[in-house]
């Protein structure tokens, strides 16, 4: 092995990188290390202190406060919510008042006298309207069912949203204390390569080794110190990321700091063992994304009786009370008396001559009523003019382009997709315990074999030094049995992280806290 096995090596360790930013394990099919919101910077947020070492708990609940993308399920599900309220109130009668202001000019017909004039005409129409739907083919009572179970659905689309961030959180913690302590151990390396420089000076100075073996000490640190610009590169792009997750704006985070934990190594327990049916079981029945496929597999069964009431005929009841006014409108009004009059009063025989001393009699006539055409005035008409009327709709369908029948067949074909999803949903599931659970067993199993190889190198690295203190290993030789023990090192690290990583993942299918 060269000098550049340590390069490797801490690209090696950096593998976990993908393992713990890429989030929860049923989340997914595809995975990235890219954080699940933007940073705050980007969404113009108001800029927050992270003052203090921050915990894991801390984090995850700071995450699932400010994360924009649990905010989205969040609003999704009160739109739901909206809606299922909606669908509820279709079942109450609908009332409705109207209203109109009509101008008409030259000739037209008198919306109240139905006759034709020639004048200007100011007409107003008002009216009440209520209809009531007695029977629709169940489909609004099927509708609210179905809006019931969208909701419940959103919710655990909420629920989902935040298990998948605290994972994400949890994933991206954990690769910032990897890459911190990969940062530790690079300068380690580094203070070592220092000492030895120091003491091959003094054996070189003493003529006990040829200048060679300094050159070759002093690539060895160079090769080192890449490696801590390295490894410090990629912890700040570690903490980065995880602010990002956090929604918080680098510039107002300085002082953001992680809490490292005291964290177990794997070979301090007993070897990781799971019933997974049991695992399985425990997380179909309580994993958000498996109610929520479950919920709209049944929602997709109410669109199906949903689509069927458009073959039933509908009844409604509608009521209406209207009323109008027009400018037009007059009536006779009588406005006086027309003055009496006296009459000739002729008594006649019966051969129709004049009845002798009869004449100079008078007969006085009563006058006669004056009438003259007025307007009627506005609120009279409105009261004159009132009517009702009460009405039955009855509409059978018969023919309607075979529109019902293409929707329920549509809303079949739905609800089976429904089922594949949720099918999918249960067998992602239950491949993804498989995997958290394999990797657990292998990583757990690597880790106790690198700490076995950490400790024969590091005697093999000890035997090393002395011989080359002595003259009697080259330059190149002691590097490559440092270079060694740093690879295995690195991969003790890299067991170690990806370990706990997944355990915590399995646990947390269990129903267990997520904590370190």
């Amino acid at each position: 092995m060269t000098a550049k096995s340590t390069c490797y090596s801490l690209r090696a360790a950096f593998g976990l990188a993908g393992v713990l930013a890429a989030g929860p394990v049923f989340a997914q099919t595809t995975q990235d290390a890219r954080p699940a919101s933007p940073p705050a910077a980007a969404l113009g947020s108001p800029a927050v202190a992270a003052t203090g070492p921050w915990g894991l708990q801390r984090a995850v609940d700071y995450a699932l406060e400010h994360n924009l993308g649990v905010r989205l399920n969040q609003l999704t599900a009160q739109g739901n919510a909206q809606v299922l309220r909606q669908s509820k109130a279709a079942l109450l009668p609908t009332a409705n008042l109207n209203g109109t202001q009509n101008w008409q000019y030259g000739t037209s017909v008198n919306p109240l006298t139905f006759q034709f004039q020639s004048q200007t005409v100011r007409a107003n129409n008002f009216s009440g309207v209520t209809q009531f739907v007695l029977f629709q083919g169940f489909q609004l009572r099927n509708t609210i069912k179905r809006n019931v179970l969208d909701y419940e659905a959103s919710v655990q689309d909420v629920e989902k949203a935040r298990n998948d961030l605290s994972l994400n959180v949890a994933g991206q913690f954990l690769q910032l204390v990897l890459a911190q302590e990969l940062v530790r151990a690079n300068q380690f390396y580094v203070t070592r390569d220092q000492d030895q420089i120091a003491r091959t000076k003094l054996l070189l100075k003493a003529g006990s080794i040829p200048e060679s073996t300094l050159l070759d000490s002093q690539s060895q640190l160079a090769t080192d110190e890449l490696n801590v610009v390295t490894a410090q590169n990629q912890a700040d792009l570690a903490r980065l990321a995880l602010l990002q997750l956090l929604n918080i704006d680098p510039a107002t985070a300085k002082g953001f700091t992680v809490e490292v934990p005291d964290l177990p190594d794997p070979d301090e327990e007993a070897p990781y063992s799971l019933d997974l049916n049991q695992v399985y079981q425990t997380a179909s029945s309580t994993m958000p994304e498996i109610k929520a496929a479950e919920l709209r597999v049944q929602s997709a069964r109410r669109s199906i009786d949903l689509a069927k009431g458009g073959y039933y005929p509908r009844l409604a009841f509608t009521g209406q009370i209207f009323t109008g006014y027009s400018s037009s409108s007059v009536s006779q009004v009588r406005t006086g008396v027309s003055a009496g009059s006296s009459v000739p009063l002729n008594i006649l025989d019966a051969s129709g001559n004049p009845v002798p001393g009869t004449s100079g009699y008078t007969v006085v006539l009563p006058g006669q009523p004056i009438y003259e055409a007025l307007p009627v005035r506005y609120l009279d008409q409105l009261n004159n003019n009132l009517g009702k009327s009460i009405s039955f709709g009855l509409s059978v369908p018969i023919l309607n382009g075979l529109q019902v029948r293409t929707s329920v067949q549509r809303a079949i074909i739905n609800e089976q997709a429904n089922s594949v999803r949720a099918e999918q949903a249960r067998l992602t599931l239950r491949q993804s315990i498989e995997q958290a659970y394999a990797d657990a067993r292998a990583a757990q199993l690597q880790y106790a074999a690198a700490k076995r190889q950490v400790a024969a190198l590091t005697l093999t690295q000890r035997n090393s030094e002395i011989r080359f203190n002595n003259g009697l290993l080259s330059g190149t030789e002691f590097n490559i049995a440092k270079n060694n023990l740093n690879y295995a090192v690195s991969n003790q690290i890299q067991a170690k992280y990806t370990f706990i990583f997944r355990r915590k993942v399995l646990d947390f299918y269990q129903g267990r806290p997520l904590a370190l």
